[in-house]
């Protein structure tokens, strides 16, 4: 933990504050924590915070790798995950109204019974409708189907003063497109209506490819994303030479109807549950035993014995993966980021940089051969095909994401951010973006580097009017734009 309850707080009143962190542990502070079971306990909670001057930092399920709901300033948290109520949902189409604090994990659950899933995940279950929509996040079907803003048809967004907006394509259009992937600097979701997607079967066909470099691995995902629902590429960030980039492919569609011979059985939850132990060892206690490899030399071997497998898998027939099991990789041993450390200072980041397909490949290799020149090398890296989207604050492009899991500790962390910082330079060059849900190093005056100058300055002015005070602050809002000076467009 990086502090301790305020000073000027005490007696009883230093006992009410809880500590907030980060989810890759990097970050955290002391703050009073409000929890609103209701849309009128939400926005009653709003009204007092900005009557009475205080700064608030919104937060779902805290899934954001670095500081998007963190504050040290003693502001006051707003956490939205017990307004988790499914409102309605239509079988027939697969629309769902839901609340703000609704998780995935809850989502999914509630409609794959019935033939459905939601349109974009993330990589874990956990995170709620509100941050996923104040992030904007992506799936591994991007280059398919977009964001999660484009399965929203409307939200409610409650403003700083209390007062509440509906929001739609039709009406309140700008400020539809500016809170979604508006890191929650705008107001407060409160609910949801949201598209999902019918399926057939409870399972998902998947073929591996391995590739030798980068290239083919682009290639290979260039050449299917016309026929494939779902891709995404695991990278040997260690591996250099001729052989830079190399990994493994898979490449995942879904079953027509009629091709399962069972659906009952594999849209059940039973069938989706993850196995909560592996040959009789519970999982939860799996950290544990990772916390062991969680260094240089042992991810390098890690990283060369799964290409291994990898190749292996791909000489194979193409094979069944649930959709809970495809989608939510990251939830499949819990706790994993405790193998980085339990101890202050110690934790992850990860470096996840949008590029556009023209100038892609060059500056993801420099990216490479800068970390293992650096002997900086990324334990897992992550890539994938990405398209454009309509909102103002997006990190999407034409192109490609890598993300890049660094381990972090107290000795190295000053060495780390400063690589970071270099990589920035490359990926800025290349005219690339940032995502907001994993970032926890980008420095002040980068946000006017890569966002569209006419998007942010509409952003900005929305901000002005509908937030004058700033009510609704962040670490990550006064990292990064506490200080942008960009031209007025109003």
């Amino acid at each position: 933990m990086e502090a301790d309850a305020p000073e000027t707080a005490s007696g009883a009143d230093r006992r009410s504050y809880e500590y907030v962190e980060a989810w890759g542990m990097t970050k955290g502070a002391y703050n009073r924590v409000v929890r609103p079971r209701s849309v009128a306990e939400l926005r009653a909670a709003l009204a007092a915070a900005h009557a009475a001057g205080r700064t608030v930092a919104l937060r779902g399920t805290g899934n954001s790798y670095g500081d998007a709901s963190t504050d040290a300033t003693d502001g006051i948290v707003v956490d939205v995950h017990r307004l988790n109520r499914i409102l309605a949902f239509d079988p027939e189409t697969g629309v769902v109204e839901a609340e703000a604090g609704v998780t995935i994990e809850k989502l999914w659950k509630h409609i794959v019974p019935h033939g459905f899933w939601p349109r974009v995940v993330s990589g874990t279950m956990f995170p709620t409708l509100a941050g996923a929509a104040a992030m904007n996040i992506h799936g591994k079907n991007n280059f398919a189907v977009g964001t999660i803003g484009e399965a929203i048809r409307e939200f409610d967004l409650v403003l700083a003063n209390g007062d509440l907006v509906t929001c739609s394509r039709a009406a309140n259009a700008d400020l539809f497109h500016a809170a979604i992937g508006g890191f929650g600097m705008l107001g407060a979701f409160s609910r949801f209506v949201l598209e999902t997607k019918r399926v057939y079967s409870g399972n998902l066909e998947v073929r591996a490819f391995a590739n030798r470099d980068l290239a083919e691995m682009m290639a290979y995902m260039e050449e299917h994303k016309a026929t494939s629902d779902y891709l995404v590429g695991w990278i040997d960030c260690f591996r250099g030479g001729d052989m830079l980039g190399r990994g493994l492919v898979h490449d995942a569609r879904y079953l027509a109807p009629g091709e399962d011979p069972e659906p009952e059985r594999t849209l059940s939850l039973e069938h989706q549950l993850l196995p909560s132990s592996v040959l009789g060892f519970p999982k939860a206690e799996m950290w544990r035993i990772m916390r062991l490899l969680a260094w240089e030399p042992s991810w390098r071997l890690v990283n060369a014995t799964k290409y291994v497998f990898g190749r292996l898998e791909a000489m194979g027939r193409p094979h069944l993966w649930r959709h809970a099991e495809f989608a939510f990789l990251l939830d499949f041993v819990p706790n994993w980021k405790w193998m980085y450390g339990r101890r202050p200072g110690h934790g992850l980041i990860q470096y996840q940089t949008f590029l556009p397909k023209e100038t892609a490949h060059e500056a993801y290799t420099e990216l490479l051969r800068r970390c293992q020149r650096k002997g900086l090398v990324p334990y897992l890296g992550v890539f994938k095909r990405h398209r454009p989207d309509p909102f103002w604050m997006t990190h999407a492009v034409d192109g490609w994401s890598f993300a890049m899991d660094f381990k972090v500790t107290p000795q190295g962390r000053a060495e780390l951010w400063e690589h970071c910082a270099e990589l920035t330079e490359i990926v800025l060059a290349a005219g690339g973006r940032f995502y907001f849900a994993k970032d926890a190093v980008l420095q002040d005056g980068t946000a006017e580097r890569f966002f569209p100058p006419e998007k942010l300055a509409d952003f900005l002015a929305l901000k002005r009017r509908l937030d004058p005070d700033t009510t609704f602050q962040t670490d990550l809002w006064r990292r990064l734009f506490a200080n942008v000076s960009v031209a007025p467009n109003e």
